[in-house]
């Protein structure tokens, strides 16, 4: 087994054996280290509490070295994930510089951060985005202009029909 498939399955042992609260986590099959299942759930006193929202984790071969590509596929409204799902937040951005300059290089991907950082850096994104540099720009101009009616309200139709779909 590679030595990257070895670390994610140290990681996923980890998780199993102290799961770490507001999300849960698993391969999307068998025996592939690669590519895992994740559902979050949302954050306490946000507009997200009560969202399960599933998404999946894949892995580069040469993981930890180069980070993960997390995509949302249960629809989620947010400043800083992509209408598509894909998440865009700077844990899970190639490590270096930055060549647009909004993050410094301690921001971006660094190989000691794990499944649990980075799920716990999505849960932060949910409960505080980050405007600077959005993936969904309606998204962002809703939470800026009108946080409380219509962003207010694709979130809760977000978090409906996530609830409604947890189970599927």
């Amino acid at each position: 087994m590679e030595q990257s498939a070895l670390l994610l399955r140290k990681q996923l042992a980890e998780l199993n054996k102290n799961p770490v609260e507001g999300f849960s986590a698993g391969l999307v099959s068998g025996d592939n280290f690669y590519k895992w299942e994740v559902v979050v759930l949302g954050p306490q006193d946000t507009l997200y509490e009560g969202g399960v929202f599933k998404a999946t984790l894949t892995f580069p071969r040469n993981y930890p070295l180069r980070p993960p590509k997390m995509k949302f596929v249960t629809e989620i409204w947010h400043p800083n994930v992509a209408k598509n799902g894909e998440v865009c937040i700077s844990i899970l951005h190639a490590p270096g510089e930055d060549k647009y300059g909004y993050e410094r290089p301690e921001e971006r991907w660094l190989p000691i951060h794990t499944v649990e950082t980075i799920m716990i850096s999505v849960i932060s994104m949910l409960a505080d985005p980050n405007g600077e540099s959005p993936a969904n720009v309606d998204a962002a101009k809703e939470w800026r202009d009108d946080p409380d009616g219509v962003f207010k309200r694709n979130v809760a139709r977000c978090v409906r029909m996530s609830q409604e779909s947890a189970f599927d």
